[in-house]
């Protein structure tokens, strides 16, 4: 009888070269190889005239993204896939190529260096790049980072801010480019809009609310959130990518504070990576709480039933969810 045959090696390998990856889509990115494609640049010499760079670097960079996915070569000509396509050329409305700016800022993957030590310690010690801190990484958050809010910003707001939607007033916690507010008040035009952020960022969204229409209902709130006084008679509060940063006790007091800002019968929106019970899947929800760990001190990815026990012991009821196809969570709850 043969022996079994040995496993392969490939996932241990491609996990340690996925830095290659990341780095790679981040030079194209920045060198507008996908819209240069999408302009009619087929080959590497056009690729390289188009982007200004060495044809040997545009070809190689070229062959590496197919070999990736992101590109098809057939006869020494490059064009995009469905996916780069729809989301890496500039002339594609759902363009996510700012993105790279942020998820990839030194900030940020510097927190991985160290990954060995934060398991050690469970965290990281308290330091710049929470959101309890007002750091430059913020505005770069806030400039980089709305397209890829926008299906979770429509969605959100055909959940709460129908086309019969009364007037309103609405809290929009840890606002960044604000586009959650402003979505809500594109939909709603008696929404007033109150966002809450740091100075710098809150200015970030001020330029969005103007640029969309509704920069006469925004208003900004800057300051700390756990310190800054949000006011009453809300009829709604967003919560969005922010209770992930904390533990479940420091989530349960923050939202007790939204409570007591809202109406009787006022509502709270919150949008997280929400895994299942067994913290594995869905793979983008259950790794984001790897994320955490790595960048914050006491941070995570909570399961429904975790947040569902924050709302609850913060005076919320009437919990109710709905998953996205980006494998984020919008929750509801009622005042």
């Amino acid at each position: 009888m043969p022996p079994p045959a040995m496993p392969s090696p490939d996932i241990i390998f491609d996990t340690l070269f996925a830095y290659q990856r990341s780095r790679a889509l981040k030079a194209a990115v920045d060198l507008d190889f996908f819209t240069a494609i999408d302009e009619g640049a087929h080959t590497a010499a056009a690729v390289a005239k188009r982007s200004g760079a060495a044809e040997r670097g545009a070809r190689i960079l070229c062959d590496y993204l197919t070999v990736l996915g992101l590109l098809q070569k057939a006869d020494g000509a490059y064009h995009l896939t469905p996916v780069s396509a729809a989301f890496l050329s500039k002339r594609s409305p759902a363009y996510l190529g700012t993105t790279t700016t942020f998820l990839l800022l030194p900030e940020l993957t510097k927190n991985f260096d160290d990954l060995t030590g934060a398991v050690k310690r469970g965290g990281v010690a308290p330091a710049g790049n929470t959101v309890a801190d007002e750091n430059p990484i913020w505005v770069e958050f806030a400039r980089a980072m709305a397209p890829m809010m926008m299906p979770a910003a429509h969605a959100i707001a055909e959940l709460v801010a129908g086309p019969s939607t009364g007037a309103v007033r609405v809290l929009d916690i840890a606002a960044g480019h604000g586009m959650f507010g402003i979505t809500v008040a594109q939909r709603n035009p008696r929404a007033e809009i109150v966002a809450v952020d740091w100075a710098p960022v809150l200015a970030v969204a001020e330029e969005n609310a103007r640029a969309n229409g509704v920069g006469d209902r925004f208003r900004a709130l800057p300051g700390d959130a756990f310190k800054v006084d949000f006011g009453s008679d809300y009829d709604l509060a967003l919560v969005t990518n922010f209770l992930h940063h904390f533990d479940h006790a420091t989530c349960t007091t923050f939202l007790r504070k939204i409570n007591a800002a809202l109406k009787p019968g006022g509502r709270v929106a919150i949008l997280e990576f929400v895994p299942n019970p067994d913290r594995v899947s869905p793979p983008i929800a259950a790794g984001f709480s790897v994320t955490m760990l790595a960048g914050t001190p006491s941070g995570d990815a909570y399961t429904f039933a975790e947040l569902r026990q924050q709302l609850e012991d913060a005076g919320f009821s009437n919990v109710s969810t709905q998953m996205l196809p980006t494998q984020q969570t919008i929750l509801l709850a009622q005042k």
